[in-house]
């Protein structure tokens, strides 16, 4: 049987950029033989879930992606052929994020014993769309009656030492596009028509960089963010008929779309207006005395000798389907420091402590 290390390497050297598992998927199917195998696969993208129930009780489940992004250029070693060097191991998905699914496999793979269902969640689509990956296995998991309970999202969260950061939740992104409507006419004659930029310009100040809530302990204030405007025809002598502005919030769960569209409204009755708005992701947060979190916690003080803070910055990751369906969802990884960039690596000494970790977290539910 492999060390964690040699199935980190092995994991590093599938060429599975999204969403081509490269066939990675079917050798953990294999690796981790006993783990009855579920696959619901669409569009091209593969999704594996691997279960084994010890006995009745808490359904504890990892999840994570194999997919990594492309390499692009700048690289000093072959992005799919791993490089050990001075402690580390450079591949393109080092830290995001094999790294994570190395440890958890091999956590399982170590297991004899649980109270309870183990399982693992696997999906080739987390860097692209994500329409067809996690999502649809969860709907699966919802119809055969087999979510978990508890959730670890293996994504690299640490910052700056390993082991200082647990994400608990993520804020949602709400995407914006307002379109202030006009009268197109000549500049000589601005009273014959309704420029949009002027009506704009003495309220922009309303909604770039507005708080819509206070925040809370978890959550920073969910912040209108002007991304775009644009108008007129890139001529000097004619006023545009239309300002188009888009923004972005991101969201804590005090601010809704139905806010959102309340505050434009405000802001803007006096003006002809059109808003669209789409949501990409949506808020979550799990509470910070969940059984999973304390002992997650512990596990990792056990472990580095690092008090790990509580964060729910950042972008977004899987961990945001798993919210929405009432699991308790927690993500734990490696640092963040080379996600994407060249020459992408971890240290030998994280990915070690991470499998110890996750083990220890496995046995705490054995308890």
């Amino acid at each position: 049987m492999m060390n964690v290390v040699d199935l980190f390497l092995k994991l590093l050297s599938f060429k599975s950029i999204t969403p081509d598992d490269a066939d990675s998927l079917r050798f953990v199917e294999e690796y981790l033989d006993g783990y009855e195998a579920i696959y619901v696969n669409k569009e091209g993208v593969k999704n594996l879930f691997l279960t084994k129930n010890f006995s009745e009780g808490t359904h504890l489940c990892f999840a994570g992606h194999v997919d990594v992004v492309p390499a692009g250029e700048g690289w000093e070693t072959n992005p799919f052929a791993p490089v050990i060097k001075d402690g580390n191991i450079y591949a393109r998905g080092a830290q995001d994020m094999k790294s994570g699914v190395a440890a958890f496999v091999q956590a399982l793979k170590d297991v004899e014993d649980f109270k309870g269902r183990l399982s693992i969640l696997l999906t080739s689509d987390e860097e692209g769309d994500a329409k067809y990956g996690t999502v649809i296995m969860l709907e699966h998991l919802k119809e055969i009656n087999l979510l978990p309970d508890y959730c670890v999202v293996a994504e690299p969260t640490c910052e700056t030492i390993f082991g200082d950061a647990i994400k608990i939740g993520r804020r949602g992104s709400i995407n914006g596009y307002l379109t202030i409507h006009g009268k197109q006419g000549h500049a000589a004659y601005p009273e014959k028509t309704i420029n949009p930029v002027h009506q704009v310009a003495p309220i922009l100040d309303k909604i770039a960089g507005v708080n819509l809530d206070k925040g809370d302990d978890n959550f920073a204030p969910s912040q209108i963010v002007i991304t775009d405007i644009r108008g007129g025809m890139e001529v000097t002598n004619v006023t545009p008929s239309s300002l188009r502005i888009m923004f972005n919030v991101r969201n804590s769960t005090k601010t809704t779309q139905k806010e959102v569209k309340l505050y434009i409204a405000k802001v803007f009755s006096k003006l002809e207006y059109s808003l669209e708005l789409t949501q990409g992701s949506y808020p979550f947060v799990t509470k910070q005395d969940s059984k999973l979190v304390q002992q997650l916690s512990k596990s990792i003080m056990k472990y580095t000798s690092v008090e790990t803070k509580l964060s729910t910055a950042g972008g977004t990751s899987d961990a945001r389907f798993m919210g929405a369906f009432g699991i308790d969802v927690v993500e734990f990884g490696v640092i963040n420091d080379t996600i994407h960039a060249p020459n992408e690596r971890t240290s030998i000494t994280q990915v070690e402590k991470l499998h110890d970790i996750f083990k220890d977290t496995v046995a705490y539910f054995n308890i």
